[in-house]
């Protein structure tokens, strides 16, 4: 339901004043900017608190009491189930350090002068200001991808990218964002920058970096420019002090990227003697399995769904997306991304809308539509088809298959995992019970952790690291091609199929 009411939202220490429709989850809002929900958005770590300096959300006492609980300050509110209400203004006490998502700092050593790490996204781009000497975020700029206007998926930004014109085009679109972004971060702050890092997926690498991405575009998917590019301002036209390091940090393989493996170091499954699994559903579909001795990791057909690519109604995680569907007295629910009359669904509602259908015993197990319908309706204005139904299918069973065969090239099974780690902001917002009722993840619940924007986390990890070969972490990964795999076709047949 639209709400047109407007209320003001300040966010502190970073400064950042926002005009939000009243009755919008603060959720919605402050994930972009980095802040982490480490329980799931569940309200039981106290890790997503914000200190009311004016104002308040609604029910209060609820809070309240949750606070009384959880052994907090009774100024505090918990963000995974605030509701804006009035004008109000937060202190973000996750911008005062950097957290990682099992709710501890990670060690580093200070030092001295400020960076900038950078998750350069497909669809949206998160810059945080870091000060080096303490670990603080000392503000926070976000925007959407200019390159969407040639396609939301990868391989739409690959095809445009093959001519030297388009590639053109695209590296300089993106790398004046990224120029426009750590203007803003700077603008008016006596800072002294040493270092930006960026992280992203490979496509992104090699758009941002000029590289060739032809290798990307056809079978088997490889490409040779797999490294560190390091650049001075100078190099890039940008206006900053000479000694500024600008690093875009390698990909792992070809189409899993350094976003993956910040995602490794934010998570510390690379230090784990256990076995650990990590998923991010962006626009791949990247999975990593392993512990501190080995990792294999693989890149599935699994994300475009997730992002709304190829479903009818389909969008990304942004105002007007239908985030999840339920089911109460018989009657469907849903809640939209910022409050506001719903535009489409993305994914986390897409995976809520198809276990609700199966459930209403309006799609079989077979993923067919049981009554002579054209398509389910998901209140008013969206709805999904068959063909909906299928991509869903479709990335289902090549997220399940990729878990399964990395799983079986270690020798171990499923059960033999002990955390799996979801990143992504797609995977901020899903809904684990029906990931599981859909056999989405055969993996018991209490082991699965989100872990939000690790892309993010582990770029700031990267701000106290000279070395960007990452051969201690590298030597241990082994890029596995999926459909080499002998029994690929067998196992992602039956993961396309639904839980019975």
């Amino acid at each position: 339901m639209n709400n047109s009411e407007k209320i003001k939202l300040r966010l502190e220490p970073i400064g950042k004043e926002l005009l939000v429709n009243k009755g919008t989850p603060l959720k919605d809002i402050i994930f972009e900017y980095g802040v982490e929900f480490p329980c799931g958005g569940k309200g039981f770590c106290g890790g997503c608190k914000v200190k009311l300096l004016s104002g308040d959300v609604k029910d209060p006492e609820k809070h309240k009491e949750l606070s009384y609980k959880l052994g907090l300050d009774p100024g505090y509110r918990l963000a995974c189930i605030s509701e804006l209400v009035e004008d109000i203004t937060l202190e973000i006490p996750q911008f005062e350090s950097i957290i990682l998502a099992d709710n501890t700092q990670f060690n580093f050593t200070p030092r001295e002068g400020h960076g900038i790490a950078l998750d350069v996204g497909t669809t949206t781009l998160v810059a945080q200001l870091i000060d080096l000497s303490t670990g603080q975020v000392m503000a926070v700029q976000t925007s959407r991808n200019p390159q969407t206007r040639y396609g939301s998926d990868i391989m739409s930004r690959v095809l445009h990218g093959l001519t030297e014109e388009g590639s053109a085009e695209l590296k300089k679109l993106i790398r004046d964002e990224v120029h426009r972004l750590v203007n803003q971060l700077l603008n008016g702050k006596d800072v002294t920058l040493k270092k930006i890092v960026l992280v992203g997926n490979s496509v992104m690498h090699h758009l941002f970096c000029g590289f060739d991405v032809q290798p990307l575009s056809m079978f088997p998917f490889e490409t040779t420019n797999n490294e560190s590019a390091e650049y001075s301002p100078q190099e890039l036209g940008w206006e900053l002090p000479n000694d500024v390091k600008i690093i875009f940090a390698r990909p792992i393989a070809s189409f899993i990227g350094s976003d993956i493996y910040a995602g490794i170091i934010a998570s510390g499954m690379d230090k784990s003697p256990h076995l650990t699994a990590l998923i991010d559903l962006g626009t791949n579909g990247e999975v990593v399995v392993g512990n501190n001795e080995k990792m294999v990791c693989a890149s599935t057909a699994a994300g475009p769904a997730f992002e709304g690519a190829n479903i009818h109604m389909g969008m990304s995680a942004m105002s007007g997306a239908i985030s999840s569907v339920s089911l109460t007295d018989s009657q469907i629910d849903y809640h939209v991304i910022g409050n506001q009359d719903a535009l489409g669904i993305c994914g986390s509602g897409l995976i809520d809308a198809v276990a609700v259908f199966l459930q209403k015993g309006c799609i079989d197990s077979g993923g067919a539509l049981t009554k002579e319908e054209d398509a389910l309706k998901i209140g008013d204005r969206v709805y999904l088809t068959q063909k909906d139904v299928r991509e869903f299918q479709l990335a289902k069973g090549a997220l399940s298959a990729g878990l399964q065969i990395l799983v079986n090239k270690l020798g171990k099974t499923l059960s033999d995992i002990t955390r799996v780690y979801i990143a992504g902001g797609f995977g901020s917002f899903i809904n684990l019970e029906n990931v599981i009722r859909l056999g989405m993840l055969e993996i018991d619940e209490y082991k699965i952790q989100k872990l939000g924007n690790s892309a993010l986390i582990g770029a700031k990890m990267l701000l106290f690291t000279d070395d960007y070969s990452f051969e201690n972490v590298l030597s241990r990964i082994e890029h596995v091609s999926l459909d080499s795999d002998e029994n690929f076709q067998d196992i992602f047949v039956d993961k396309m199929f639904f839980v019975e």
